[in-house]
């Protein structure tokens, strides 16, 4: 089998080519990726595999990038923007990366004959939910521009599914965290600030009283999520990916141990996310198995890996979101 992965040295994308280059079923993994929030330095180990192929393009650009798509059998669509506050500052920026970057993708597809796309949504589109747990046919409310295109990525998958007979499936994930994760990304964003926080010795900024609940879900769950939804028989759906048990800031940050400073609650942001993982697991025979604690010392051995990451401290916070409470309360 021949794959694609956009955004393939991302956080997420790089985990999951490298969990790739080891499957016997798997012949060749092609990554796109424009560099902009990804690094080569995550592909090193799998740079080196005869499977791998590179190609440092922009979805934005379909003439540069629908010859790729020649042979390829799935897509894994991973490819974003993920940061919230400068899809507030810079939205056309966002909606054009993450709509019309997924138009060029599927009409890459549909182009070359390429039938089945897996793409990384967002479980940012449930806004605020009123039910918990969160289930698939709950409520769409995204509260801020990076949700919104990531939820109107979706739809258009679905559209070129129903017109142009593309099978998808659509992983909304939760709270993901593991190695390699940014300090401002969608993914992984509060754990890489307390991981540089903590090398630098400086307290950890919790968000409101710290008693806020996330999904987390570590980074080798979410990728055999993204392997078994190649099952040929498992496709037009859309799966919520999370643990199912959420589990307090606050107590992510004692499991780390380090002193707290505590800043403003920020609108548009729920008191907790909870994914209904029953259809995920009853269609893809998928269960998480790593533990907040298990997930944070893996992490914890890989602390170097944010090393060079920058600090956020109590005042950067401060300016960094003043255009989240000045559009969001």
């Amino acid at each position: 089998m021949k794959v694609l992965i956009t955004g393939g040295a991302g956080f997420i994308g790089s985990h999951l080519v490298d969990y790739l280059i080891k499957k016997k079923n798997i012949k060749k993994v092609l990554v796109i990726d424009n560099i902009k929030d990804g690094s080569l330095k995550n592909l090193k180990k799998s740079s080196k595999s005869k499977k791998f192929f590179f190609y440092k393009k922009d979805i934005r650009d379909f003439k540069k990038i629908d010859k790729i798509f020649k042979g390829v059998d799935v897509v894994y669509h991973l490819a974003a923007l993920s940061d919230v506050v400068p899809s507030i500052e810079e939205p056309i920026e966002y909606l054009d990366t993450n709509i019309m970057g997924t138009v060029n993708v599927l009409e890459s597809m549909r182009k070359n004959n390429v039938k089945k796309i897996i793409y990384a949504a967002s479980s940012s589109c449930y806004g605020i939910p009123k039910k918990y747990p969160t289930n698939e046919k709950s409520e769409i409310s995204p509260m801020y521009p990076y949700a919104f295109s990531k939820n109107i990525g979706e739809q258009t998958i679905k559209h070129w599914s129903k017109i142009y007979k593309i099978d998808f499936i659509s992983l909304r994930l939760f709270n993901v965290y593991g190695t390699r994760s940014r300090t401002n990304s969608a993914y992984g964003a509060a754990l890489g600030v307390f991981l540089k926080q903590k090398i630098s010795n400086h307290p950890f900024t919790i968000i409101g009283n710290g008693k806020q609940k996330r999904d987390f879900i570590y980074i080798s769950d979410v990728v055999k999520a993204f392997y078994l939804s190649l099952n040929k028989n498992i496709k037009n759906v859309i799966l919520n990916v999370g643990s199912g048990k959420p589990r307090s800031v606050i107590e992510m940050v004692n499991i780390l141990e380090g002193k707290k400073i505590f800043i403003p609650k920020r609108p548009g942001e729920p008191d907790i996310t909870h994914a209904d993982i029953r259809e995920m697991s009853s269609k893809l025979k998928w269960k998480p198995k790593v533990s907040l604690e298990d997930g944070l010392k893996m992490v914890l051995k890989n602390i170097f890996y944010w090393k060079k990451a920058p600090l956020w401290t109590k005042s950067k916070i401060k300016i960094a979101t003043k255009n989240w409470f000045k559009y969001l309360k």
